[in-house]
């Protein structure tokens, strides 16, 4: 931040990000630039994975590259390199908890605990923490340890049924659509949550599931499901209320038309 730039909202909230991947260090970022203080935490080594996750990698003056995947969700952060496997580890990260309003972390349910680091354990280092544990299907139930992948979501949620064209075969969305969406949906839950403890004194845990935002971006067709009991259709670039809302072919290239009708 330039020395006249004046500082965001979140200044002088202090995030510990221990998340990796997307959808975590994705809801980190949305706080850094609010102006909130994120530190991310690394393992020794690697790493977040998607250092390495390219081309295209972004060159810097000592000769180190970095990926624009890892780039694209970890701005604004202050780093560390934790292990975790080591007691020394654990307690660093106890007193960086100790000393944060939010936690952002994405380990298993039975990595946590193993740890000493589930969402009850870090509540006890520090009562007005917010946590926010993200995983694929919640932190409870028979899914629970397993891995969360943006693609497996998107089919098991129902959206690569609607998705690609009529009467072709399912289709994903061309981005890490529900890892974004999640880190959307954590983001607004900190906040809510940030908000009840300025009333109620005391922190809060947020079991946020990539699986459950998921289906509930899709409230317009799970509405009309409920309502009419039929199966949304997979249909294109069309629409199935709106006329002429879809994509169609020129001499020379490709128009989309919509008209709200």
């Amino acid at each position: 931040m330039m020395a006249d730039d004046k500082p965001g909202p979140l200044a002088g909230l202090r995030v510990l990000d221990a998340s990796r991947v997307l959808a975590g260090p994705f809801c980190g970022q949305i706080f850094g630039d609010l102006g909130a203080e994120v530190l991310k935490v690394e393992r020794p080594g690697a790493g977040d994975e998607t250092r390495g996750w390219g081309p295209p990698f972004v060159p810097f003056s000592d000769g180190a590259e970095l990926s624009a995947y890892y780039l694209s969700c970890n701005r604004n952060k202050r780093g560390i390199t934790l292990d975790l496997a080591q007691p020394e580890g654990i307690r660093i990260f106890q007193e960086l908890a100790r000393k944060s309003d939010i936690v952002l972390e994405n380990f298993r349910a039975a990595s946590a605990a193993k740890l000493g680091l589930s969402p009850a354990e870090l509540l006890a280092v520090n009562p007005r923490l917010i946590v926010c544990s993200i995983s694929g299907y919640g932190r409870t139930g028979p899914w629970s340890d397993l891995p969360g992948y943006d693609f497996a979501i998107q089919a098991l949620s129902g959206l690569m049924s609607v998705t690609g064209p009529a009467g072709g075969e399912p289709s994903k969305v061309g981005v890490a659509v529900t890892d974004v969406l999640t880190g959307l949906y954590a983001a607004v839950a900190v906040l809510a949550c940030l908000h009840a403890r300025q009333r109620t004194g005391h922190g809060y845990v947020i079991d946020m599931a990539l699986l459950d935002c998921a289906v509930a971006s899709q409230v317009n067709l799970a509405q009309a499901f409920l309502s009419s009991g039929e199966t949304p259709p997979r249909q294109g670039n069309a629409h199935l209320q709106i006329v002429p809302y879809q994509l169609f072919a020129t001499a020379d290239s490709w128009l989309v038309l919509a008209v709200g009708n």
